[in-house]
């Protein structure tokens, strides 16, 4: 145990490690062809990969289909993955582009002003709001949606989210604003 961690934190830590092996192990298995293997990857990370598409597009019945579209183009392109970051952060890339692909073929992505810097805003405490959240974000409007759950949810920089989305770094930063003061004014009338 290292000094100052409790023990709690270095089983976190020793867990998260052996999930990383055995993901690590499944990986090898599946680029060898194992379809068990690849099945076994698929039911670690369909609930994420499912929530990601589904806050994106809005749309339960659209997101299990960009779901397992993220899950086949994956396979297809397991012999790519080269191991450089975990398969789960490979494979949320997957479905981020391909959800975002889908959503720039339904309607054009909507900029709003062009901010330079904006704070960040703290999340919100109150377990009602919590519970509301997911609601208030599917009301967003798409461009506003996609980009808190990029930036907010997915953890991706306002640079990384303007070359995904092919938008000013400004523009990316404007529509989580938008999108912020959204949700405030959803979540107070709730």
């Amino acid at each position: 145990m290292i000094k100052g961690q409790t023990v709690f934190e270095t089983d976190t830590v020793e867990a998260k490690a052996e999930e990383r092996e055995v993901e690590a192990a499944l990986v090898i298995r599946a680029k060898d062809n194992d379809f068990l293997a690849y099945e076994q990857l698929y039911r670690l990370h369909v609930g994420r990969v499912f929530a990601l598409c589904f806050r994106l597009c809005g749309d339960r019945d659209m997101a299990e289909d960009l779901s397992q579209e993220a899950f086949v183009l994956a396979w297809r392109k397991l012999a790519s993955f080269r191991g450089d970051s975990a398969f789960g952060s490979w494979l949320y890339r997957i479905a981020t582009n391909s959800t975002l692909s889908y959503l720039r073929k339904q309607t054009p992505f909507r900029n709003s002003l062009d901010i330079d810097d904006m704070t960040e805003e703290g999340r919100a405490d109150n377990t009602d709001e919590q519970m509301n959240l997911e609601l208030a974000i599917s009301k967003l409007p798409d461009g506003a949606r996609t980009v808190f759950v990029l930036y907010s949810l997915e953890g991706y920089t306002h640079d990384e989210i303007g070359t995904m989305l092919e938008i000013a770094q400004g523009s990316s930063k404007a529509q989580l604003h938008r999108a912020r003061q959204l949700l405030k004014g959803y979540l107070n009338a709730a």
